[in-house]
């Protein structure tokens, strides 16, 4: 005679509930992940041609003998630290949303962490020096700073120099400390990042390594606002000087000195915005033990901001590059008519 279980129906009625559960969880994480990666797929391409088309504006301006101005050589150097920030944060990021998460390995790991976090690091400090520098040479002749004029031409070299060498030391710490979290591995003692994970240390070494990491970025926005906030000033006291020439009774448009300051304003803002977001979160990642998926994706979505929007920025201040497209679209079009005839 076959004994049944009373229990077993429950039993199999728990489960399948069970299983149901498990693939409506599945699914979820699935969303979450296309919508992650279809938002980091189209800040890394917007991204990506944004600054290659700025890169493009002044390397054409350059080969053509255009006449450049002394500020263009740090804008080039903040395109390539945007771009190394959008190749290799960006990339890795979308391609791991969609399932491809192989590209996590230990030498993967290290070798995007470290570039990422160094051409975030040049970005932060070359629009503060792009900011310092702007801010020296509006000075008026007769300022005490306007002798660092002469100075501070000869020192946009140097400073930019500094600034990698800075960070490529500084970021030495992710190849040091980080490793894959693929493969059969003891993570005991490894604080888990995604697909990643670093060396676990007390609470001590986290807030020093955490301070490391976000005292020069916390330098250089104070730095950059206090130079920002030196523009502005400058620039309105200029228009008082001259708030004869501006009469509204003459033109309805703004005067040349409050366009430059919005531009100040809306740069600085811009920027000031997205990496304090950014180092808030970065924060939070040195901080916590093991920090969660929302918190790992919005710091991913945050870091790809400014090296975004920043290339569109910069071409909606410049209307010479506008100029030089138009330009572009009329010779083309005279060039295709001329062939057509």
């Amino acid at each position: 005679m076959i004994h049944v279980d009373r229990d077993s129906y429950p039993l199999a009625g728990f489960s399948s509930s069970e299983d149901k559960y498990l693939s409506l969880t599945t699914d979820r994480k699935a969303s979450r992940e296309l919508v992650v990666g279809i938002i980091l797929s189209l800040q890394t391409t917007f991204g990506i041609l944004g600054n290659f088309s700025l890169l493009y504006h002044y390397l054409f301006l350059y080969f053509t003998g255009s006449r450049l101005r002394s500020t263009d050589l740090i804008v080039k150097n903040l395109i390539v630290a945007n771009l190394l920030v959008l190749l290799f944060s960006g990339i890795p990021h979308t391609m791991s949303s969609f399932g491809w998460y192989q590209v996590y390995s230990d030498f993967g790991c290290r070798f995007f962490l470290y570039f990422r976090g160094v051409g975030r690091g040049v970005s932060i400090s070359t629009t503060c020096l792009l900011s310092v520098f702007q801010a020296i040479m509006i000075c008026p002749r007769k300022s005490r700073r306007a002798d660092l004029k002469e100075k501070a031409l000869k020192s946009v070299v140097p400073s930019i120099s500094l600034c990698w060498v800075l960070h490529m030391l500084v970021n030495v710490l992710y190849p040091m400390f980080v490793s894959s979290n693929l493969g059969n591995k003891n993570t005991t003692n490894q604080k888990s990042f995604g697909y990643c994970s670093a060396v676990r240390h007390d609470k001590t070494r986290d807030s020093l390594y955490a301070a490391l990491l976000s005292v020069p970025d916390v330098f250089s926005l104070v730095l950059m606002m206090w130079a920002s906030g030196s523009m502005v000033f400058i620039l309105y006291r200029h228009k008082q000087r001259v708030k004869h020439l501006h009469r509204t009774n003459v033109s309805s448009r703004s005067s040349p000195e409050s366009r430059a300051t919005k531009t100040i304003l809306l740069l600085v803002s811009t920027f000031v915005y997205f990496y304090t977001l950014s180092s808030i979160s970065y924060v939070c990642l040195a901080l916590f033990h093991n920090p969660n998926w929302f918190i790992l994706k919005i710091s991913s979505i945050i870091s790809l901001c400014f090296p975004t929007a920043s290339p569109f920025l910069f071409m909606s201040c410049d209307s010479s590059l506008f100029r030089l497209c138009f330009a572009w679209i009329r010779n083309t079009k005279f060039l295709n008519l001329l062939r057509n005839l």
